[in-house]
């Protein structure tokens, strides 16, 4: 009896190390899909496109303008109304670069019924990957409409992108090539530092957030420099 305890029970020792075993998966496969989390989503390999911010860049002057819109937001709509001419007016005068973050809000997402906040952001990155230079004529077009209800169909951005100087848009739009970095935009809308959330329009002057007022000259001219 003495000699039949002092045995090694292997069939328990194979357990253990099949379950360590499993455990080590297991991490390794959460390390891997936290790491797929937190990278960045793809961004287009254009000019037009900053890398690191994922924001559509228009202009090249010293003062950096960020906006963050869904361009089925009517008060983004009511934002290019109000501050539309005055922002292109200082990109004319090389005074300032406008980052245009386009992002997706679910609920107007959803509003739509037809998926248009996520489909016309999408829109604005094909647009500017197939050529910079139309970005900022497709921007204005599209709040030049004031979508609502159903929003714009593909073909009507695919129209807008044409008449801004973007006809190689088309199979982008349609394929919805960009939804990924549109849904990383919305995540990352910056919070009201004074009365907190995330929403659109939000903006941003030289990395500071503005509380929109209407006020032109107190809200963005006072601030180009």
């Amino acid at each position: 009896m003495a000699a039949a305890a002092g045995k090694t029970n292997w069939f328990a020792v194979w357990i253990s190390v099949a379950v360590v075993a499993v455990l080590a998966i297991i991490i390794a496969l959460v390390v891997v899909m936290n790491g797929a989390a937190s990278a960045p989503a793809a961004r287009p390999d254009s000019a037009g496109i900053d890398e690191s911010t994922g924001a559509v860049v228009i202009g090249t002057g010293e003062t950096q303008v960020d906006v963050y819109v869904d361009f089925y937001c009517p008060h983004c709509q009511d934002f290019e109304d109000i501050y539309g001419a005055d922002i292109e007016e200082q990109l004319e005068a090389g005074a300032i670069t406008l980052n245009v973050h386009p992002v997706a809000l679910s609920g107007l997402n959803a509003a739509s019924g037809t998926d248009f906040s996520k489909r016309a952001s999408n829109a604005m990155y094909c647009v500017a990957e197939a050529e910079p230079t139309a970005a900022f004529p497709f921007y204005v077009d599209v709040f030049g409409q004031k979508p609502s209800g159903a929003g714009l169909t593909d073909e009507q951005l695919v129209t807008a992108a044409e008449a801004a100087g973007a006809p190689g848009a088309a199979d982008c739009i349609a394929d919805r090539t960009w939804d990924d970095l549109v849904a990383e935009q919305t995540s990352s809308i910056p919070e009201d530092p004074v009365n907190g959330g995330a929403g659109t329009p939000t903006l941003l002057v030289d990395g500071e957030y503005v509380n929109v007022t209407g006020d032109v000259e107190a809200d963005l001219l006072s601030r180009i420099g």
